[in-house]
């Protein structure tokens, strides 16, 4: 598709007047357009379910999740892959920019059209038959997050698209494509704007989803947090005391002897054992304390 006949590129009647416009009113023309981003999402929700169990089939079997960007997109990568860390305690999803870490923070001149580059990223990172490339760009066209599509593709690895336009080149490669379509931006092109909004919601489900999936929340809590300040120590007691109904010193005394490992805590207090055992029990389950609970007959009890 020729670019000037994306949505995402055509002008917005409804804010063509933002820059002639008094502050409140710009902002109320901005806010206007970006509720209409998470009934676009709501569109594609059954995608993403899709997506979601696809990739938590792959991740039981070691697989691991690669996010392919360029600009915003690639940016909205690399903030959801890093953050999954210190929520999930997880290192299986990943996120490659094209240009580079130095894309970060700056405009990497001429790398998103490097289609072989993306393909070359797939090799680099050894990607296989168990893995996920996730590819991420609003046009749905960026010749090197395709490039990366094709050639995860090409090793077997399941692949996801999430763009903002239909009946896109992505649409075409990925064995699943979630495309909300959010419209022309409030300022003509700038992606960066509903486009990338969208996309960070996605990205957020996606990862949230297979991270429970995968057992790393128990109930609706961050079993896996990395507790490495004050405030997420604080957290981590509180998590441990609404788990377990046990009082503030007794969550205490079993971080302490957890190094400070939730889920681990949970499962001493839980199963009335000692740390030993609880990792023992959080292997055998891998990790996930609601199928544990379920298995030993515990799941309507604290």
């Amino acid at each position: 598709m020729d670019i000037n006949q994306l949505t995402t590129e055509q002008n917005n009647r409804d804010t063509l007047g933002i820059s002639e416009s008094d502050t409140l009113e710009m902002l109320q023309m901005i806010n206007r357009e970006d509720q209409k981003v998470a009934l676009a999402v709501e569109k594609e929700l059954a995608s993403v379910a899709k997506a979601v169990d696809k990739a938590v089939q792959r991740m039981k079997r070691g697989g691991r999740m690669f996010y392919f960007g360029a600009g915003t997109s690639g940016r909205l990568g690399v903030i959801d892959a890093s953050e999954v860390r210190c929520t999930f305690g997880a290192t299986s999803i990943k996120a490659i920019i094209a240009g580079g870490e130095s894309a970060v923070f700056d405009a990497a001149r001429g790398a998103e059209d490097d289609r072989e580059a993306g393909r070359r990223e797939i090799t680099a990172n050894d990607i296989s038959e168990t893995d996920i490339v996730v590819g991420i760009a609003a046009s749905g066209r960026t010749p090197y997050v395709l490039g990366a599509l094709e050639a995860g593709k090409d090793c077997g690895a399941f692949t996801i698209g999430i763009c903002n336009n239909k009946n896109s080149e992505m649409s075409r490669i990925a064995d699943i494509c979630i495309d909300p379509l959010t419209g022309p931006e409030a300022v003509e092109g700038s992606t960066r704007m509903k486009a990338g909004t969208s996309q960070k919601m996605i990205l957020n489900m996606l990862s949230t989803g297979i991270m429970i999936k995968l057992g790393r929340v128990y109930q609706n809590r961050m079993i896996y947090m990395t507790p490495n300040n004050e405030k997420l120590k604080i957290r981590s007691e509180r998590i441990v005391q609404n788990c377990t109904g046990c009082n503030k010193k007794q969550a205490i005394q079993a971080l302490e002897a957890s190094g400070y490992c939730i889920s681990q805590a949970i499962v001493m207090l839980q199963f009335d054992c000692c740390v030993e055992k609880a990792a023992q029990l959080l292997e055998e389950f891998q990790g996930n304390i609601s199928e544990m609970r379920k298995a030993h007959g515990l799941l309507h009890r604290n």
